[in-house]
């Protein structure tokens, strides 16, 4: 039975590397695909409401529910993004902030560090696929701490064109 892959693509439908990876990516994988390039979300504004005053739910109106709630609903994510400054380009650290609803406002202790207890039981599987350049190790970084504070694993940063080294993880 074929995993159930979200890909969730900040790069324009017909950025032809995002085109390449989305195929190769379907070879072995039940692939969704979100492509946010032209939606506007809007940045996490540190309200805490999704935490607080609506738990699991974000805020701001303006679509990325639709996106939250595919998450719950594979079993792994992959992200294909487009870089400035050596990192994600704004539309994917928009997305990646977005993530907040997944997790509760209460911390407890995992090899001696804070973690986000998760709201939902669910082990989070994500991947990130970039076009441009940017700082590979320090992307793998900082996925493995984003996945790690939701209590799920990463699959790994890569260049767009190395979409196969994420396949293998999933």
């Amino acid at each position: 039975m074929k995993k159930e892959v979200l890909i969730v693509s900040t790069l324009p439908q017909d950025h032809p590397e995002a085109l390449a990876a989305i195929r190769t990516l379907s070879e072995k994988a039940a692939c969704r695909v979100m492509n946010v390039y032209e939606k506007q979300f809007s940045p996490c504004v540190g309200c805490n409401a999704c935490w607080l005053k609506t738990p699991g739910l974000c805020s701001i109106r303006d679509g990325y529910e639709d996106v939250l709630k595919a998450y719950l609903a594979c079993d792994a994510a992959v992200f294909l993004a487009g870089t400035a400054l050596n990192f994600v380009d704004f539309r994917m650290k928009n997305v990646i902030d977005r993530l907040l609803p997944l997790a509760t406002m209460y911390i407890h202790i995992v090899d001696g560090q804070c973690r986000h207890v998760p709201r939902y039981d669910k082990e989070y599987r994500f991947g990130l696929l970039y076009a441009g350049s940017a700082d590979g190790d320090y992307l793998n970084r900082w996925l493995d701490r984003v996945v790690l504070n939701l209590g799920g694993s990463s699959l790994g940063a890569f260049p767009i064109h190395q979409a196969k080294e994420v396949l293998a993880c999933i």
